[in-house]
């Protein structure tokens, strides 16, 4: 049995569940997400618009795998319709600095040229301070998707801790040479 597959959804009151055949609507007031569930393998119950449960028609060693992660990107679904995903990045080192440029987000990464990253309509990017930047959204994956992107252009270095990194993220650090 699955841990988290067992578990119901709870609905928040501001969110509308709709189930079209294979294609689960969900919409809310931060955006909406449709999502494909095979419901050959699972069975989707609504009860009431409070809470939704899914379970599988038959369990074996692959429906057991399956059944916690569509738990989980429904839960997921629900939750950027309702709340929405944010991250924080932080540019440490001297001379790192962000601003949004229109519909560009402008970055100083101590390179000769400044790099101009296109911001995607699904999600939102502001800068906080300059070295400071909160990029939110409804969609999970795209949120990551988009963190990850702008991280990879100056990941931190493990000798003075300077890049992109998350906010709370631990860098592990090196010692440098001794004489």
């Amino acid at each position: 049995m699955s841990k988290i597959g067992k578990i119901n959804i709870a609905i928040p009151e501001k969110v509308k569940v709709v189930l079209n055949g294979n294609l689960l609507n969900i919409e809310g007031p931060l955006g909406k997400k449709s999502l494909n569930i095979d419901t050959d393998v699972f069975e989707l119950k609504i009860n009431e618009g409070k809470n939704i449960s899914i379970k599988p028609k038959k369990i074996n060693q692959d429906t057991k795998r399956l059944w916690g992660m569509n738990r989980s990107l429904l839960n997921n679904a629900i939750t950027g319709a309702s709340q929405g995903y944010s991250k924080i990045l932080e540019l440490s080192g001297v001379g790192y600095r962000a601003a949004l440029k229109g519909k560009q987000l402008n970055m100083q990464l101590g390179f000769s040229h400044d790099i101009n990253f296109d911001i995607p309509d699904s999600v939102k990017i502001a800068v906080e301070k300059q070295t400071t930047i909160k990029i939110s959204g409804h969609d999970k994956q795209e949120v990551g998707m988009i963190t990850s992107k702008i991280k990879s252009f100056r990941p931190p270095e493990p000798y003075k801790g300077k890049g992109i990194k998350e906010k709370g993220e631990y860098i592990l650090r090196k010692e440098g040479k001794k004489k």
